[in-house]
């Protein structure tokens, strides 16, 4: 599912899209989903194992909205990580549609990492989520303690006790930190030992199976998100109308909808004359230039879909 491509997802999540004949790969590979509240560092870690930026990051819950491939490629086998959003009680139909995708997911893949910050104390929330994972039994778990950086010696030991305490059947508990990559290259080694024996599933040098589309909508919905608050975050979504690359091959055109649901919302959006908006343009574009290798002419329209997250003709325009 995705945000301006109203094609239905596959009917596995997990299943990779056509891209050509996989290299062999002599080794292991398979899939491997990570779950937790929202903001626990899941796209964090998902794009400091790809080591590239396959997913948005935000502060903001429920940042993640589809589910987002990508792929670790090592001598001894892939990793296909399907980046998902967290779990969460819903509040509008968009928000059940998100639980549903993962679910889907979590049926389908290999190993589930369970992620719980160094920094916040095992909750409840957490508690259901490791509980609930009784019910994906082909899937072998890793419990997974993140933001090790941000913590103290002591709380990180308090939540490895914590976390080990959740269930008996953990594969491994690992503390790690995605920013200062500590420890990543155990984990990368734990999962892959856990995956089953087989050939690579995507062919060597690919990170993600997003197409250009999808993810400059991400970095734009990205770009949108900071320094906004309250429900603001939620009501944001974003389609590309079109895009072109001109025939000199020095610049490409790129017309995209910001899409909220009031009118006041548009507002902040586009801020004191436009202010806002234009620093919306000038983040985003500083990370699309380089993922389509030309400069960019941005223009951004903001326009109102009066409450889209809970009205299914609009959900399934926007793909989901």
């Amino acid at each position: 599912m995705t945000e301006n491509d109203p094609t239905p997802a596959p009917e596995s999540a997990t299943a990779p899209a056509s891209s050509g004949t996989p290299e062999p790969a002599e080794g292991r590979s398979g899939f491997v989903t990570f779950v937790g509240r929202p903001n626990v560092g899941k796209s964090t870690l998902t794009n400091a194992l790809v080591g590239e930026k396959v997913a948005i990051t935000s502060d903001k819950p429920q940042t993640t909205r589809r589910a987002i491939r990508g792929i670790v490629n090592r001598p001894t086998g892939q990793l296909v990580i399907v980046d998902t959003p967290g779990l969460h009680k819903p509040r509008t139909l968009l928000g059940q549609r998100l639980n549903d995708l993962v679910e889907q997911v979590l049926g389908d893949v290999d190993v589930i990492g369970f992620c719980v910050p160094a920094t916040e104390k095992v909750g409840p929330g957490d508690r259901r989520i490791a509980e609930s994972l009784g019910g994906y039994g082909r899937a072998k778990k890793v419990a997974i303690v993140t933001k090790t950086d941000a913590a103290s010696r002591d709380q990180i030991t308090e939540r490895l006790v914590e976390v080990d305490q959740l269930r008996e059947d953990w594969a491994a508990v690992i503390p790690l930190s995605a920013l200062t990559r500590d420890q990543l290259d155990v984990l990368t080694d734990e999962l892959l030992a856990l995956m089953p024996k087989g050939p690579a599933l995507y062919p060597d040098g690919v990170v993600t199976d997003e197409s250009t589309e999808d993810r400059i909508a991400e970095i734009i919905r990205e770009a949108a998100l900071e320094g906004v608050r309250d429900e603001l975050p939620h009501s944001i979504a974003v389609t590309i109308e079109d895009m072109s690359e001109r025939e000199t091959g020095s610049m490409t055109d790129i017309f995209a909808n910001l899409i909220v649901e009031r009118d006041s919302q548009k507002a902040i959006i586009i801020g004191h004359k436009g202010s806002r908006l234009r620093d919306v343009g000038a983040r985003a574009r500083a990370q699309i230039e380089p993922l389509v290798g030309t400069k960019v002419f941005l223009k951004l329209h903001v326009r109102v879909a009066k409450e889209w997250q809970r009205d299914p003709k609009q959900l399934g325009r926007l793909g989901f």
